[in-house]
């Protein structure tokens, strides 16, 4: 048990090193070297994970989505709206995010590792999916259609408030986003419930930090 553990530390240090590297430098300019260097682990550990820089890559993007912060609330809508939300409170502040923005908009290293975006838009799918079947959404929304003009939409955003304000002001763009297309396609009887404000994310991650603190309390008891 303890060497499972000690493997999925070290995995885990390599993709935040690599992370880091790939969002500061992209994929060309990145070495292993430099990931090796800054990971601080043998080249054995390394190579025991990761065979090539691609595969770094797909780990990386493999890693863009988490259940960690995902809390069950009574509206599939809301729950979709704090994936996105707690997405955009996160991502200035994570490299492992950062990297799959910048690796994801890589068209020459696309062929090589992918793209997180097709993940994006089946885990919208999903919630929209989901929402249908309890009368969220509208009868004639077409979950798949709906997450894939979103995804363009959302990555338009990304772009944009890192061109005008490094990401600053990317809670309140997502907000904004979420306030255009939610009227289109929820319920009028649950859009007034949902709660899109640009504080949502921040809020959520602190549920979800308090929750798993508790817990973990509990466990040690």
């Amino acid at each position: 048990m303890a060497q499972q553990e000690r493997a999925i530390r070290t995995r885990r240090a390599v993709l935040e090193a690599a992370a880091a590297v790939f969002a500061e430098r992209g994929y060309a300019a990145a070495t292993i070297t430099e990931i090796h260097n800054r990971a601080n682990v043998t080249k054995g550990a390394l190579y025991f994970h990761f065979d090539s820089k691609a595969a770094l890559a797909q780990g990386v993007l493999e890693a863009q989505i988490s259940s960690d912060y995902h809390l069950p609330r009574q509206l599939k809508l809301q729950e979709w709206v704090d994936a996105g939300m707690t997405l955009a409170a996160r991502l200035p502040r994570e490299p492992l995010l950062l990297a799959g923005v910048r690796l994801s908009a890589d068209l020459q290293g696309r062929s090589l590792f992918g793209s997180a975006w097709p993940a994006w838009t089946e885990l919208t799918a999903n919630f929209l999916s989901d929402a249908k079947e309890r009368g969220e959404v509208f009868p004639h929304i077409v979950p798949e259609k709906t997450a894939q003009v979103f995804l363009g939409a959302w990555i338009g955003v990304q772009f944009v408030s890192q061109a005008v304000s490094n990401w600053a002001d990317l809670e309140l763009r997502m907000s904004e986003l979420f306030g255009h297309v939610l009227p289109a396609i929820a319920a009028p009887a649950v859009l007034v419930q949902l709660d899109t404000a640009p504080d949502r994310g921040s809020r959520v991650l602190a549920e979800a930090k308090a929750l798993s603190a508790t817990a973990a309390a509990g466990a040690d008891v």
